[in-house]
């Protein structure tokens, strides 16, 4: 248990600046520790610079992801009236569809099972469909509104996480500094890291390098499974509020939860304060390629104009591609490893890492300071994967990474 102390080294490093590490850092620094965060490139450089800022609980079945989500929403709500607005929190719900009644009896039965789990979920009739979205395409089934649901900017949402941090004088930020090796003892506890700059030192170091996390779990002499799903989302021409909630068809959740490599596309649609629309999702297996993908492109936008006929005439001014980290059971990894004392993950979310993370920094922090966890831990815990620990590097208390990558590496 830690509990802080006077001298000028951290408790904690956190490496990765996206809005886990900057939510992990929020909540270890209000619970009294010095923490100091690493990224080779700049704040939300990463997935959360490429994501469209969903905070969601309508694509989540009953279980421990979304015990997590139901946690973030009540502490999205708490930061939204602590963080400046620009942070653009919005609890503006969430709408699905199905488009024939199958569909719907299934979204049904999926909604029953979040109802008992504490998820508000709402029916609405095809007939009221319009009173909630006017313009989205008649002959459809039915839905479900979920007023949980909300969006924020993510990459100023870390930021301001961060810049909160900083102000109580507990937080160092180092940006564009490349984590290039683990520090450990003599029976391979962590130490603290090594960058191209000096070594850092502090007796946890936490995994917060999101798509990239097993990179520098590999530093440390573990293997975690992370790997990147890429995904694409267009950006429409600024427009008066067309779309209203968040809205997606109930294909979406069964998409969240595939193991499939190949391109899957299930249409998210939404509006923005500043007025542009965006629309995802797509998800592939392929790596760190960043190609354009054309075909997942017309998906989408075929996708969305099947949901709101109006878009068909607007344009999409840009695209934007980038790699959710992905766990093969589909959980994060959040907490001690037990292969590599003094190593904590928090990485792993998938799409879901921008509405998880206020639970995910909650939590690290309780797990630091003795305190009472927020939700259930074991779920999420990186003992899980049982891996033998990746062979180390020949130098005496010191795990480096390969000189041809880093832990951000594209």
């Amino acid at each position: 248990m830690l509990t802080g102390h006077s001298s000028g080294s951290p408790d904690l490093i956190v490496v990765g600046a996206g809005v886990v590490g900057a939510a992990c850092a929020y909540y270890t620094v209000r619970a009294g520790l010095r923490v100091t965060v690493i990224d080779r490139g700049p704040v939300a450089g990463g997935t959360t610079g490429a994501g469209e800022g969903n905070l969601l609980v309508s694509d989540k079945e009953p279980g421990p992801e979304l015990e997590l989500a139901l946690l973030s929403t009540w502490l999205w709500r708490d930061l939204a009236t602590e963080l400046p607005t620009d942070i653009e929190y919005e609890a503006k719900g969430g709408v699905v569809v199905a488009s024939t009644e199958p569909g719907l009896a299934a979204l049904r039965d999926f909604a029953a099972g979040q109802t008992r789990a504490g998820v508000e979920a709402v029916e609405v009739p095809a007939d009221r469909l319009s009173d909630l979205e006017p313009h989205l395409a008649p002959g459809l089934a039915g839905g479900f509104h979920y007023p949980q649901d909300a969006q924020v900017q993510p990459a100023l949402a870390a930021a301001h996480l961060l810049r909160a941090a900083a102000d109580t004088g507990r937080l160092t930020l180092r940006l564009g500094e490349e984590v290039t090796a683990v520090l450990t003892g003599p029976r391979g506890e962590v130490r603290g890291v090594r960058t191209r700059r000096g070594e850092v030192r502090a007796p946890h170091v936490l995994n917060a390098a999101g798509t990239w996390g097993a990179r520098l779990a590999r530093l440390a002499g573990v293997d975690l499974p992370v790997l990147p799903r890429r995904g694409f989302v267009l950006v429409t021409e600024p427009l008066p509020r067309v779309v209203r909630h968040k809205v997606y068809s109930a294909d979406y959740v069964a998409d969240v939860a595939s193991d499939s490599a190949t391109l899957q596309t299930s249409a998210v649609v939404e509006g923005t304060p500043a007025g542009p629309v965006l629309i995802g999702a797509s998800r592939e297996r392929v790596g760190f390629d960043r190609t354009l993908s054309v075909e997942a492109l017309r998906r989408l936008a075929a996708q969305a104009v099947a949901l709101f006929p109006a878009l068909a005439t607007v344009r999409a001014i840009r695209t934007y591609a980038g790699f959710r980290p992905y766990l093969p059971d589909h959980l994060p990894a959040i907490g001690p490893d037990p292969r590599a004392p003094g190593l904590l993950h928090a990485c792993g979310h998938e799409g879901a890492g921008i509405g998880l993370a206020p639970a995910t920094g909650a939590l690290v922090a309780a797990m630091l300071t003795g305190r009472e966890l927020p939700v259930r831990a074991q779920p999420f815990g990186p003992g899980r994967f049982t891996s033998p620990r990746a062979t180390p590097a020949s130098e005496s208390g010191v795990r480096r990474s390969p000189r041809t990558s880093s832990i951000h590496d594209v």
